[in-house]
């Protein structure tokens, strides 16, 4: 079962979505408890101990590679590990959760012009298209349904802090393809301990400048969740996916963080489902699918001259 679960990309890319969802809602519900460089902080430290739990003699095997990679792994660990999740919490601070997840629909097309940007790697239409329904939804989903409301719409600075986060897991997940050939728990070791490094100046200039980490209840559960589900869990199955369909395609998904953000709002916070959301959660889906026929087309054109090399 759990291999069966390795090689299913679309599976193991909804679970990231799923858990992530999650990091927003935990991230927004401590904003005024836990100072956000603190959380990041702890949560990659907590993550990195949870890892080397698992890693096992992989990590010994690889530390070679990892060492002579290291210029490939810091700016990895950089944009994904180190910036992006301590942009999202400064931003939460000022911004809803909501607000913040719909904001991350802005991903894909993202992904889409990094890739182009530093690869020359061209979006066929139908990925295109696929992108374009998939924003079209969560556009659905931001107005409420109403194009005036929509329009009614302000960023404030919250906002542009996790749009910079945008662009930060952007890069993260394009330059994903540059990373070493190692096992995958070994890669998270590397680049959570380098991002708890490149955390650790800023966080202690947080403890002494601004607000000290306080150790309640509340925080404690928070740093659990993050660094148990948004952190190793989810980068496990993104890494993967990302592996097995590449960023453009699974870049998509990062779609379906409003609707699952909506699904966690309803149960644990009670609030309302309403038409509106259906028919945007119906039109992410749609793009999600057309991003898959894309892949497949392009996987059927590319088997003739695999078939032509391998002869």
């Amino acid at each position: 079962m759990t291999l069966a679960l390795w090689r299913s990309p679309y599976l193991l890319l909804s679970l990231a979505a799923l858990f992530w969802a999650g990091n927003f809602v935990v991230g927004r519900a401590v904003h005024a408890a836990v100072p956000p460089v603190a959380l990041a902080f702890w949560r990659w430290t907590s993550g990195l101990a949870l890892v080397l739990c698992f890693v096992g003699p992989n990590l010994r095997r690889d530390l070679p590679v990892l060492l002579r990679n290291w210029h490939v792994l810091l700016p990895l660990s950089a944009f994904g590990v180190a910036a992006f999740n301590t942009l999202v919490y400064i931003g939460l601070r000022s911004t809803t959760a909501i607000n913040a997840l719909l904001l991350q629909s802005a991903v894909p097309l993202v992904i889409v012009l990094c890739s182009f940007a530093l690869f020359g790697e061209r979006p066929g239409p139908l990925l295109l298209l696929g992108v374009a329904v998939s924003f079209a939804g969560v556009l659905v989903i931001a107005g409420h349904g109403s194009p005036a409301a929509l329009l009614g719409l302000a960023l404030n600075r919250g906002d542009l802090w996790v749009l910079s986060g945008v662009v930060t897991y952007a890069l993260y997940s394009v330059l994903l393809r540059t990373g070493p050939a190692v096992h995958p728990l070994s890669f998270l070791v590397a680049i959570f301990a380098l991002g708890v490094v490149m955390l650790l100046p800023f966080y202690l200039w947080e403890t002494l400048s601004v607000m000290a980490m306080p150790w309640s209840a509340p925080a404690l559960v928070a740093i659990g969740y993050v660094a148990i589900f948004p952190s190793f869990l989810a980068f496990l199955c993104y890494n993967r996916g990302i592996a097995l369909i590449g960023a453009n395609r699974a870049g998509q998904f990062m779609h379906l963080l409003p609707v699952f953000g909506t699904a966690l709002a309803i149960v644990f916070l009670g609030e309302a489902f309403h038409a509106f959301q259906a028919f945007g959660i119906t039109l992410i889906a749609a793009g999600i699918v057309l991003a898959r026929v894309a892949g497949s087309a392009a996987e059927a054109e590319a088997a003739p001259s695999r078939r032509l090399r391998s002869g």
